[in-house]
């Protein structure tokens, strides 16, 4: 089997709170950035942008989290206010792609795809890099408000937040689907499937 095969059998997500430091240094960010950018793109729109989160900056943002979520949950008690300000700060890098899919000659709806490849094409090249990574969006991916004050135009949606770090130890497999479960093979006309 060849790497990139043995890489895509083997790549698991790696929760947030089980990432560690050292992050990739700013050469390793940019070649993640130019990886993640090579994705299948209809009419070269480039309908994705990225926001970087390190250092201070996702300290910036938990607080800005932590305070909708004040607003949204009044009653909260405090120590889940603080779990949410936590939420871009556990791992050393957090990578948000954001969708700019809008009307054009590509349809949104392929625009959007091209946003969820970049996702999977950071993923991937993190796990390639030796680091440990996971695509999450919980529920501040979908407050406008908190859209708003990371930078986010109104037309602009958030397709993932790529969290990346050392980890430890290698997460077991989930279940995976069997294939007798999704595939299913398109007949010629008159044959039976």
């Amino acid at each position: 089997m060849n790497d990139t095969l043995s890489l895509l059998s083997t790549r698991r997500s790696v929760a947030p709170v089980a990432l560690r430091k050292p992050g990739p240094d700013a050469a390793q960010v940019e070649t993640l950035l130019r990886l993640a950018s090579r994705v299948p793109d209809h009419g070269k729109l480039a309908p994705w942008r990225f926001i970087v989160f390190e250092g201070a900056g996702r300290e910036r943002a938990g607080a800005i989290i932590a305070e909708a979520f004040a607003r949204m949950e009044p009653d909260a008690p405090q120590n889940r206010i603080d779990a949410e300000r936590k939420r871009l700060s556990l791992a050393p890098l957090v990578i948000a792609v954001v969708s700019r899919a809008a009307p054009a000659k590509v349809p949104e709806w392929e625009q959007e795809l091209s946003a969820g490849a970049v996702c999977m094409n950071l993923l991937v090249a993190a796990t390639a890099m030796g680091f440990g990574a996971s695509w999450l969006t919980q529920w501040y991916s979908y407050d406008r408000d908190v859209l708003t004050h990371f930078g986010l135009a109104e037309h602009e949606r958030i397709a993932g937040f790529i969290h990346i770090g050392q980890s430890e130890n290698a997460p077991a497999d989930r279940p995976r689907p069997s294939l007798d479960d999704i595939v299913t093979h398109f007949a010629a006309e008159g044959d039976r499937p």
